[in-house]
């Protein structure tokens, strides 16, 4: 999952500070940008500047007749990813796991969701066993499958290890044992009733990726996109008959901001300003496009209908201080650059980064999705003074004011309404369907009520927006299927519906939130469920 966010951001999941990427203020601008709020204060946009007091804002906005059901087609699934749950293969990230543990880089800022560079918390605290296997799916995904089959899921999304397919830079051809494990895993999902999900890169690329080539390393290689397209070329060939359901690029803003603003994520660069990362978030919005054009000219050639496309990290963007029309606006700026600033190139063909002059054109981008892939965890209250905006807007994961705001272990507050917000935005932006491909909870209590809350209550808005909103919205992949590796955060966040021992050969125990998404599934939300998990919403 990741900002993880994850940002993950499952993954931002955790950002903390987000300006170099999305504010870059000369004097002027800001000189302009006071002048242009104090003639709109007074104007008739008064009340948007100068709302009411911000509230909680998580009553439910629906009342409807229960059980509030889903389309017979809907795709109901669970999310992960091959570094979190693979055993390990020669990707950056093992690297970067190895480095850690020689050098002794456990730890990792204050407090769970706050990463710090170069550090994965807590990692020496699990055996080497667990380093390699992470949640030895290698050996357990077939009776994996079988269970979640039991529970009525239709719909498992995986992503690949590029590293698994092509471990040397040498090789033409992808590693046959590599081909065949997916040729499995693909089978084993189709056999339990499962429509595999694919996607293409999840942060993690080939160790000699991360190698310096002419000075440059990972994406900025001057060979990168040349490698990705014969990935890409022996995925889609050796494996696209058996797929219909692509993603090629998960949560890029995610990836960007923490492999090269805050340096967490390998290539663990961390770079000046949002100028200095704009040329590697276009050098992914080209590897978009030409996976796109390989699997559309593949299928195409066998007659094989597919569907493709990229999934944001999404988040509601709210002013820290409602009242505060600066606040106001950066909210609204931050969301334009973090969420929508890809989705709007992928249609235009252009991206421009918000808040920067930065511009590219590329070839072939126009219009290369087939659905809009949207990642929800949540919401951030940004906050922006005028005396500090040369340093950027300041996030922050909860409302203070708020003492009984839900937050997972994570620290990351509920706001189901967000979910709706987003989803309908980007239905207006783009009318394309749209697939839910993450939206989870960190929580390891057990009976785990938090994440009933959250899976009930956000399930019930996706609900609202689909039929009383009217937007198309395909499936639901819930973040995540296991407990497992959570990139910075090591093994300590569980987001799994399934819980995973780690000091017991990785036994699973389902969560009594698996049972409750069985019943959501089978028989939609009824008044009961509703009544028994709504929480505060």
């Amino acid at each position: 999952m990741v900002l993880n966010l994850a940002v993950n951001l499952t993954p931002l999941r955790r950002w903390q500070h987000i300006a170099p990427l999305t504010w870059d203020f000369t004097v002027m601008k800001r000189i302009a940008l006071v002048a242009v709020l104090a003639l709109v204060g007074v104007t008739l946009f008064t009340p948007w500047l100068f709302g009411q007091a911000r509230g909680t804002q998580t009553a439910s906005r629906l009342e409807a007749p229960y059980p509030l059901t889903f389309p017979d087609d809907f795709a109901w699934g669970v999310a992960v990813a091959a570094q979190h749950v693979e055993h390990q293969q020669p990707s950056d990230w093992t690297a970067f796991e190895r480095r850690v543990i020689l050098e002794r880089k456990t730890g990792t800022g204050d407090q769970p969701g706050q990463a710090k560079s170069g550090h994965i918390r807590d990692l020496d605290k699990y055996p080497q066993e667990v380093r390699q296997k992470k949640v030895d799916f290698d050996s357990r995904y077939a009776s994996d499958f079988q269970e979640l089959a039991e529970l009525g899921l239709n719909s498992y999304r995986f992503s690949l290890s590029w590293a698994r397919l092509f471990p040397r830079a040498d090789m033409t051809e992808p590693d046959p044992d590599g081909v065949a494990f997916y040729q499995d895993v693909i089978a084993a999902a189709k056999a339990n009733g499962l429509e595999p999900h694919v996607s293409l890169f999840h942060f993690s690329t080939p160790q000699w990726f991360w190698e310096e080539q002419d000075g440059q390393r990972g994406w900025e290689r001057p060979d990168a996109l040349t490698h990705w397209r014969r990935y890409v070329e022996a995925v889609s060939q050796l494996l696209g008959p058996e797929i219909d359901y692509w993603c090629t690029l998960n949560e890029p803003m995610v990836y960007v901001l923490w492999g090269y603003i805050e340096g967490i994520f390998p290539p663990l660069e961390q770079r000046a300003g949002p100028v200095d990362v704009a040329p590697v978030v276009a050098q992914l919005l080209r590897a978009h496009a030409d996976a796109y054009r390989i699997l559309h000219t593949d299928a195409e050639a066998r007659d094989q209908l597919i569907s493709v496309g990229l999934t944001q990290h999404t988040r509601a963007f709210e002013p820290w201080r409602n009242w505060h029309p600066i606040d106001r606006l950066t909210a609204e700026f931050v969301q334009q650059a973090f969420i929508w600033d890809v989705f709007d190139a992928i249609e235009s063909g252009r991206y421009a980064m918000t808040n920067t002059d930065f511009t590219a054109d590329i070839d072939g981008l126009a219009g290369t999705q087939d659905y809009v892939g949207i990642n929800y965890y949540g919401r951030f209250y940004v906050q922006m003074d005028i005396d500090a905006m040369a340093a950027g807007p300041v996030t922050h994961t909860r409302d203070p004011s708020d003492p009984n705001e839900l937050t997972s272990d994570l620290g990351w507050a509920l706001y189901p309404i967000g979910f709706s917000d987003v989803l309908s935005e980007a239905w207006m932006r783009y009318g394309k369907p749209i697939q839910i491909l993450e939206n989870g909870i960190a929580d390891a209590a057990q009976p785990d009520s938090l994440r009933q809350t959250f899976m009930v209550s956000h399930l019930r808005e996706v609900w609202y927006t689909m039929n009383v909103l009217g937007v198309d919205i395909d499936g639901y992949f819930h973040w995540s299927h296991l407990d497992n590796f959570e990139w910075a955060e090591g093994f300590g966040p569980r987001f799994g519906l399934f819980a995973v021992d780690y000091d017991n050969d990785f036994a699973r125990t389902p969560r009594d939130s698996a049972g409750v998404y069985a019943e959501i599934i089978r028989a939609g939300i009824s008044d009961a469920m509703w009544a028994q998990h709504r929480g505060p919403f």
